[in-house]
């Protein structure tokens, strides 16, 4: 039993020091993986021809229900600008050259409920864009797990999707310091 309690004692002291550790561990790693891995990854996806504005766009046109109708260029402009420091003016320009040729992978067009606000659908063209990114974003990382085992494939996943959980989660409750 006094066993037991030592080694209770050992794995609590061991925390600590870890839980203490880990934030200027967190740190330099922080900034290598977002300009190096992130901007890697962010570059392949995107492809040529399109700005990060651009892109981030079309991947919230992507992921926000819109039912067919698109979304409110209001709304596009708030998520941009959860990833961005972004002018309503540099919104719009990115928008503009989105449904404009040669890309015209979007559609503005006037909302029924009010005559100030536009409305922003994927076209065609647009669907499929954002099929070649899914698809270059899954041979990258496929590129990038081949030399990871299972278990930190798994590990790497949940410790990313708990990360984003708490971040989100201080956002929704403006808590973001």
């Amino acid at each position: 039993m006094a066993e037991n309690e030592r080694e209770r004692s050992e794995r609590g002291q061991l925390s600590q020091r870890i839980r203490e550790a880990a934030p200027g561990l967190f740190m330099d790693l922080y900034y290598p993986f977002h300009y190096k891995v992130g901007f890697t990854i962010e570059a392949t996806i995107r492809g040529t021809g399109l700005t990060q504005h651009q892109a981030v766009i079309l991947w919230i046109l992507h992921a926000e229900p819109s039912e067919g109708v698109g979304l409110p260029r209001k709304v596009i402009e708030r998520r941009v600008g959860e990833w961005f420091d972004v002018t309503s003016s540099a919104v719009t320009k990115a928008l503009q050259g989105l449904a404009a040729p040669p890309l015209a992978l979007v559609a503005l067009a006037d909302d029924p409920s009010s005559g100030r606000e536009r409305r922003v659908r994927l076209t065609t063209a647009g669907r499929e864009r954002l099929r070649a990114m899914r698809h270059r974003a899954n041979d990258l990382v496929s590129r990038i797990i081949v030399d990871l085992s299972d278990e930190e494939i798994i590990t790497g996943m949940r410790f990313l999707e708990r990360v984003s959980d708490i971040v989100n989660n201080w956002r929704d409750e403006d808590r973001v310091p």
